[in-house]
């Protein structure tokens, strides 16, 4: 995308935008994740069809992850990722967040009980007993 071929005050839909940039993989998809409150536009709960403009924030909240964005660009077609890339840019605080996240989960699964291989039924019962706190008799 050289070139956007949108006016400097031109806007698009939030949905649209959401999918343009590859954040959902339908759009539908993205009109769910707004109207359940997973996506705030400049810090406030919005609906699907408000227009994102460049410039604009958004905060979107994907699985485990939480990321803070900046539009940078109208996209006027759904490109390859590598073109929805240029489409914003990430603060930096969102990145430390979610590489922080990241680790904290790493560690997490690192801190749980592990098997050579599949646990068979008594193991895997001793596996559920000590997330659960309990102690092995």
């Amino acid at each position: 995308m050289a070139e956007a071929k949108y006016k400097p005050d031109a806007a698009l839909r939030l949905d649209k935008w959401l999918w343009h940039a590859r954040f959902f993989r339908t759009r539908s998809l993205a009109t769910e994740a707004v109207a359940g409150g997973r996506v705030h536009l400049n810090g406030q709960r919005v609906k699907a069809s408000r227009a994102v403009m460049v410039g604009d924030r958004l905060d979107i909240s994907i699985g485990a992850d939480a990321v803070s964005i900046d539009v940078l660009e109208l996209p006027d077609r759904r490109g390859s990722a590598s073109v929805a890339r240029t489409c914003y840019l990430e603060t930096e605080a969102s990145i430390q967040r979610r590489e922080r996240a990241a680790e904290l989960r790493r560690l997490a699964r690192l801190a749980t009980p592990q098997t050579d291989g599949r646990p068979d039924k008594h193991t895997r019962r001793d596996l559920m007993k000590i997330r659960r706190g309990e102690s092995i008799e």
